[in-house]
């Protein structure tokens, strides 16, 4: 029964517990599940070499049983014949073959009781590692669940969101004066231009005044001349 040890071992140990001890629990629920499979194989090997060796001792009993009757019957017929001598001579093999019955029957029960004892384990341990097998994906999702809540803990910890939003008021206020600056030029270009017309429009208009002078100027000496 020691193949059975650590069979005993994984049927006792709580998966669960395994997982919290594990550095990986994704590597360790898959090892579990490779070595209850491992358990499987040699235990329902040694269930078969079991099975063979109760059948052998079956045969050897039944073989006993079948001699034991054989020189029952034989008895059976020497004294219908009234040779009492041949009778129990053949009584004596029938005494013979009873030891030899009874030695095989102890042992085939024995051996029938542990090829029984060796297949309801593996019964056992075909529904653990069915159990397993079900429960492995959930486990494994579980462990990935909990590594992304841990590594988004983790980023969000070492985050400063008060920081990040002071940057981008400073961001705002420098884009805001360049903002302004820009409209300020504008505006300082518009003044420009528009001084500039004016100026153009102030020189023509002073021309108009001048020429009006000059030929106001032009006029009056003309007539001056004229009355001389």
């Amino acid at each position: 029964m020691g193949v059975f040890s650590r069979l005993s071992d994984l049927l006792k140990s709580n998966v669960n517990d395994l997982i919290d001890r594990a550095e990986d629990p994704e590597k360790m629920v898959k090892q579990v599940i490779i070595d209850m499979q491992a358990e499987l194989t040699k235990a329902t090997q040694n269930y078969g070499k079991a099975k063979a060796s109760e059948r052998l001792a079956e045969k050897k009993y039944l073989d006993a049983q079948k001699i034991s009757e054989s020189w029952e019957n034989k008895a059976k017929t020497a004294l219908a014949k009234g040779d009492q001598d041949l009778a129990k001579q053949a009584l004596a093999r029938k005494v013979k073959a009873d030891e030899d019955l009874k030695n095989y029957k102890e042992m085939y029960d024995s051996i029938s009781d542990q090829t029984e004892a060796i297949g309801n384990q593996v019964e056992v341990l075909k529904s653990k590692l069915d159990e397993a097998k079900s429960r492995q994906a959930m486990l494994i999702a579980r462990s990935q669940m909990a590594d992304t809540q841990k590594a988004l803990a983790k980023s969000t910890g070492g985050f400063d969101g008060s920081s990040a939003l002071e940057k981008f008021d400073r961001m705002e206020e420098k884009i805001e004066r360049k903002e302004a600056e820009a409209a300020a030029f504008t505006e300082v270009a518009g003044d420009s231009i528009n001084d500039d017309l004016s100026d153009s429009f102030a020189k023509i208009d002073e021309e108009t005044k001048v020429d009006a002078e000059l030929k106001r100027l032009l006029a009056e000496m003309g007539n001056n001349n004229s009355a001389e």
